[in-house]
């Protein structure tokens, strides 16, 4: 395989790659999107093992043998995980991929540095490492150690079912804690340098463990309530920390591919902190999202009325609309509601009902988990808003129907300037003629705080699991 075939094949990779960001920034072209992707990575697979064999043949190595149990054993267990994965646990998957990415960084970059001249990097051993080489040896480490530390946090935090407190969905603090990031930062960056500029592997090695240590530090401080962005954080910092080290190895598939994934993934991190008023500078360094979990103790909240019915009761509201928007969350996805709300949501439109779905930017815990829910479910996608189009709407709508989400639209965000989330865009659900509330129990949501859309005069509450309540609103509405 020539190099000319291997640069041609790794340009119409980087293609299919760019095709597949266009194709998944829209629902009706998401598939497209996807099955682009796959073909650029398929193709920048095997154009990376024929490139492997073909110098393995030159230098008498059966280094392909040990590619191929790899990707043998990466796939299998990769296609195990997504056949095998809940939609409610996707959050963690994704999570744990990003992981992997980081810790492949870093052990490319060790290889790299320990062995150079097995990578290209210089023509025999102990010949020393080029400082540009170094240089992004060291960035592409470092990222990829922050990567794989902080997923590893946030994988806990997504999951909730481990008792170790760094695990845990609320924000662990301490005094001084800043000040010890920008310490380590400093001490990390200091490392590096020195690294890049003596090629000293000792400072290469300290620099790797402060990098894991920051990585824990960045993440723990963070509330249950930002996970969808740090999760699209961690996305955009496994970019740079493989196209750092495509630079180190000149691959230029890698350098491509990382710097999509890193700048979309900046991208889609500015865009959620614009859905969640918080600082964008601030998600970059960790310093953010302590401040939500602050809210009362369950037990003041259970002891405020609220207005509740039975799904009959929902049933006949809706039926009686000439306009009902349908707002996910969570709670949807956890009890695997979406076919039964698909199902509600046909009858209605056959009763002469308008329907329409309202997305919030960081409905669940992932972005665009509500969206893939429904997808799941085949709602239509011209009945699907994101909250920039629909929120106009809610003045003028008949029902409301709140299925399991909560701080998406509380009106906290807009009443009380005191609030945690004040400032935070909402769907504006308190805005319509009536709503239909239906949650487990007056638990508060995932950032902690009562939600003053359940006591409204306005509001009726419907408790219970999503599926069966949803069910028993389709007898009804028969």
């Amino acid at each position: 395989m020539s190099m000319n075939l291997v640069t041609t094949l790794y340009l119409i990779a980087s293609i299919c790659f760019i095709q597949a960001l266009k194709g998944l920034s829209h629902p009706t072209t998401s598939r497209r999107g996807n099955l682009f992707g796959m073909l650029g990575m398929a193709l920048a697979i095997l154009t990376t093992v024929g490139l492997i064999y073909k110098l393995g043949a030159e230098l008498a190595t059966a280094g392909i043998g040990y590619v191929i149990v790899g990707l043998l054993v990466g796939g299998t267990a990769g296609s195990i995980m997504a056949k095998r994965v809940e939609m409610t646990k996707m959050p963690e998957l994704v999570a744990f991929m990003h992981s992997m990415i980081g810790l492949a960084a870093v052990f490319i970059a060790i290889a790299a540095v320990v062995e150079p001249q097995s990578l290209g990097i210089v023509k025999q051993l102990g010949d020393s490492i080029p400082a540009g080489n170094r240089m992004e040896l060291f960035l592409g480490a470092a990222i990829g150690a922050i990567t794989f530390s902080g997923s590893v946090i946030a994988f806990g935090k997504l999951s909730g079912k481990y008792k170790f407190r760094l695990f845990q969905g609320a924000p662990v603090q301490f005094s001084g804690q800043h000040k010890l990031n920008l310490v380590l930062g400093l001490a990390t960056l200091g490392l590096g340098i020195t690294f890049m500029l003596t090629g000293n592997l000792g400072a290469f090695a300290l620099m790797l463990a402060l990098a894991f240590v920051m990585g824990v530090l960045i993440i723990i401080p963070i509330g249950g309530a930002d996970m969808p962005v740090v999760v699209s954080m961690l996305n955009s910092y496994s970019g740079w920390a493989a196209a750092g080290i495509g630079f180190s190895l000149n691959n230029s598939m890698l350098i491509i591919a990382g710097s999509l994934v890193g700048s979309s993934g900046a991208i889609l991190s500015y865009i959620m902190c614009k859905a969640m008023n918080r600082s964008f500078f601030n998600v970059l360094l960790g310093g953010f999202g302590g401040a939500t979990e602050t809210a009362g103790p369950a037990g003041a909240k259970e002891a405020r009325p609220v207005k509740s019915g039975s799904s009959d009761d929902a049933a006949f509201l809706l039926t009686n609309a000439d306009t009902v928007i349908i707002v996910p969350g969570y709670g949807l996805a956890v009890a695997r509601a979406q076919h039964s709300l698909m199902e509600l949501a046909e009858k209605l439109t056959h009763r002469g009902v308008t329907v329409k779905f309202a997305i919030h930017p960081v409905a669940g815990r992932m972005p665009g988990h509500m969206n893939v829910l429904l997808a799941e479910a085949e709602v239509p996608y011209e009945q699907v808003f994101e909250m920039e189009d629909i929120n106009s709407e809610f003045g003028q709508t008949d029902v409301v129907l709140v299925l399991g989400a909560n701080d998406v639209v509380n009106p906290a965000a807009k009443n009380d300037p005191k609030s945690p989330i004040a400032g935070m865009p909402i769907l504006e659900a308190y805005k319509a003629k009536t709503v239909i509330v239906n949650k487990r129990s007056m638990a508060s949501g995932y950032a902690g705080l009562d939600n003053e859309l359940f006591y409204l005069d306005k509001t009726m509450m419907v408790f219970g699991d999503a599926k069966k309540v949803i069910e028993d609103m389709v007898k009804a509405v028969e």
